[in-house]
Order: structure tokens, then sequence, then C-alpha cells
């Protein structure tokens, strides 16, 4: 495929995980208050929506992998935005509890065929052993997911309320997002042979490479469990080290462009190094963040930098390094299998976080955070030598 026919798949998935991420992973962060506001419904169960739809798509994951390995990305993420669509209905006519619940239950669905894991799938499928600059730039587009969308639905929620903002979503997908996968996205080239046993008959994986994948998985669910305790707390760890609400969130801004300006330097390497080399980074990035976030307010905006730049390349390392470790041929079904540990402990954070903040206080948060990063440096020290 030339080059001007990639940038415009690239593109086209770039504006679908946009969509897909703003509208599910980052909808509680602008909905929820208003939601529990309107309906009297607990701001615990409605937040927990997200949880239960991270549980669903960790799930699903190994079989979207599946699917996608004999069948190419095109049609699940069609089916992804079929699901998400239908997701935000459910939602915007919720007459009650259960029944926004049941919506988180489609929206799961849908993030498990959406979200990055079965796009990386994908461009692994479309690019076999070149898919690292796609997955790269791909990254680059989805770090604008929370830019995009958490004004959109502000916006959203202002004029039409959050039903209205719920449909609006809905109405995205089928609008955009489905004709985009269905007009942009090729067809998958023959499956290639090799991961056909990972349906129930059989591991292809050597001992080596079993090794190389626990701690992969291992690294995934450690990144998982920290990105998401630090989405979800950070405004109230650094509003119990004295910092007011106004500055917390400044601060906390100063994430997203951290990790698209590292994003940027690691597309401007063009893949002179080992993917390791990238998780490394990242992981040494992120740890070091969250040590100098520990010592105190003074230096916050250059822990949230540090920890931004790690956090933002982790996404590129979280699908390159399986593609290097273990070839394009069973990649999307690896990637597939790799996401459920990851996607069950970020469904599971929130509540670790909240437990230890009521039962530990914020230090003990803060050391939980750094003993998180440490533990996942040491991990990726292992898989250099397990590669």
């Amino acid at each position: 495929m030339s080059g001007r026919g990639r940038l415009t798949v690239i593109s086209a998935l770039g504006v679908v995980e946009i969509l897909a991420w703003g509208s599910s992973f980052y909808l509680p962060a602008v909905l929820a208050g208003p939601i529990a506001a309107d309906t009297g419904w607990p701001l615990a169960w409605v937040v927990g929506g997200l949880s239960i739809g991270l549980l669903v798509a960790a799930i699903a994951s190994p079989r979207v992998g599946i699917a996608i390995h004999r069948h190419g990305g095109r049609p699940v993420l069609a089916l992804a935005a079929l699901l998400l669509a239908a997701g935000h209905v459910v939602i915007g006519l919720a007459p009650n509890l259960p029944a926004f619940l049941a919506g988180w239950l489609l929206l799961g669905l849908g993030m498990g065929c959406g979200l990055y894991d079965p796009a990386f799938a994908t461009l692994g499928r479309l690019y076999g052993a070149e898919a690292r600059p796609a997955i790269t730039t791909l990254t680059l587009w989805g770090g604008f997911a929370s830019t995009v969308c958490w004004p959109l639905s502000a916006f959203l929620v202002e004029q039409v309320g959050w039903r209205g903002a719920c449909l609006a979503y809905a109405g995205l997908h089928l609008a955009v997002t489905l004709p985009l996968v269905l007009g942009l996205i090729p067809p998958a080239p023959a499956a290639p042979p090799g991961a056909e046993g990972t349906h129930g008959h059989g591991d292809p994986l050597t001992p080596r490479e079993r090794r190389a994948f626990l701690l992969m998985a291992g690294v995934l669910v450690l990144g998982g469990t920290v990105m998401t305790l630090v989405s979800v707390h950070l405004i109230t760890l650094l509003q119990a080290r004295g910092v007011a609400l106004a500055a917390a969130v400044c601060y906390g801004a100063l994430i997203g462009p951290a990790q698209v300006g590292a994003r940027i330097v690691e597309m401007a390497n063009k893949g002179r190094h080992h993917p390791l080399w990238t998780l490394t980074v990242a992981m040494v990035l992120v740890a070091a963040g969250l040590a100098v976030l520990a010592v105190g307010v003074p230096t916050v905006g250059v822990a949230l930098v540090l920890y931004g730049a790690g956090n933002g390349i982790y996404s590129i390392a979280r699908g390159t390094v399986p593609l290097a470790l273990f070839g394009p041929g069973r990649y999307a079904t690896l990637v597939g299998r790799l996401a459920r540990p990851g996607l069950a402990a970020q469904a599971l954070a929130p509540s670790l976080g909240a437990m230890v903040l009521a039962y530990g206080g914020v230090d003990a948060a803060y050391a939980l955070l750094l003993a998180l990063a440490l533990a996942n440096v040491a991990l990726v020290g292992a898989l250099w030598s397990a590669r």
C-alpha cells in the first residue's frame, strides 16, 4: 500500500480512536456528575459503569483478537461502532440504574472491539512487520481523545443535557465512525498461519516466548493500574497535599501535552531502536515522575510532565513490543490475549485507589503508585532477558 494510502488508513483510524475513547473511557469524567445530580443515582454506581464496561471488554478481548486474526479488523471495528452507538442509546434513554448499567455492558463490548488493542491488531494484520510506524502515529491521534471529547461532552451537556449528549455520541458513531471504517479501512490479507492454536487447541508459544508473554502481561497489568489510579485520583492526591482545586486541574492538564510531545519524539526516531527501549524509557519516566510527585508540591509540574511523557510512549510500546517479540503472524491473537489482564486491572484500579485512600491515607496512595511503577521497571528488565 502506498504511503498516501497508509496515511489515509491511519488518519481514519485516528478519528475512530478519538471518538471511541472519548465516548467511553473518558465519558464519566464529564457526565457522571450531571447524571447523578439529575437522577439521584449513587455517584459510585454511575462511575462504576466504566468499571463494568472495562471488565466486559477484558472478557471479550481474546475472542476479538482471534476474530481480527481470521477476518481482519474492518468488520470488528464496524461492530464496535454499532455497539458503542447502541450502548449510548440505551444509556441516553435509561429510565433507571439497571438499564443505565446495561448500556455500559454494550459500551464494554464496543470498547473491547474498538479501543487501542483492536486498532493495533488491525494495523498488524494490514502491514505485518512494518506496522510499527503506523501504530506510533495512531497513538498520536489517540492522545487527543480527551482534548477533543471533554469539551465536546461539556458543550453537549450544557446544550441538550446528559441524555442528549449520549444520543449525540450514538449519532456520531453511526455518521462518522462507521463510514470511516467501512469506507477507508481496507480488508485484511489472507490470515497468516500460526495463531489458530490459540483458540483452545494448544499454545503456540515456546517456553521462552511464554515467559516473555507473561512478563508483558504483568507490565500491562501494572501499567494499566498506575494509569487508571492517576487518572481517577490525581486531583484528590494533589488537593490532599494542599494544592487548590484550580491549580490541581491546571497541573493535570500538563499530562496531555507531555504525552503528545513524547510520542512526537518517538515518531522522529523512526524505529531506529528496539521497541523494548521505548518500553524501558516509558517505565523509567513514569517511575521518576511518581517519585518526584511524592516529594512535594514545588515539583508537581515537573513530576506530571515526566509521568505524562512516560505514559505517552507506553501507549506506543504496548502495541509495538508484542509485534517485535512474537512477530506479525500471531500478533492479533496475542494482543487480544494480552489486553484481558490490563483491562481487568483498569476496571478494578479505581476501587483499589479509593480503598487505599480511605484506610491508608494519601501517603499510602503515593507509596502504592511508586511501588507499582518500580515493580514495572523490574518487569521490563526481566523482559529484556526473555526476548
